[in-house]
């Protein structure tokens, strides 16, 4: 049951993840800057960067979608994990 719970979680993560990096895209293009809707899946680690160098430029510190996108992708690696080592278990 617990297995089903942080797959659950893991799910959400990736939900939570695609959502925060749709939203960096969003806000670069925003910006003018060139981004591919097309690469995003694969180009989103160096986007992600991008606006929180343009974002720390700004503000003196990392924008909000950052954090989210480190937060998001780590907790569904982390839950994804457990839960499939718990599945096995």
């Amino acid at each position: 049951m617990i297995a089903y719970g942080l797959l659950g979680l893991a799910i959400a993560g990736v939900v939570w993840n695609t959502v925060t990096s749709m939203l960096i895209y969003a806000d670069l293009h925003h910006r003018g800057m060139k981004v591919s809707f097309v690469l995003l899946r694969l180009m989103i680690p160096f986007y992600a960067h991008q606006y929180r160098k343009i974002t720390t430029r700004e503000t003196g510190k990392p924008g909000p979608l950052f954090y989210h996108w480190i937060i998001s992708i780590n907790t569904a690696l982390v839950t994804g994990i457990a839960g499939i080592v718990a599945l096995r278990a």
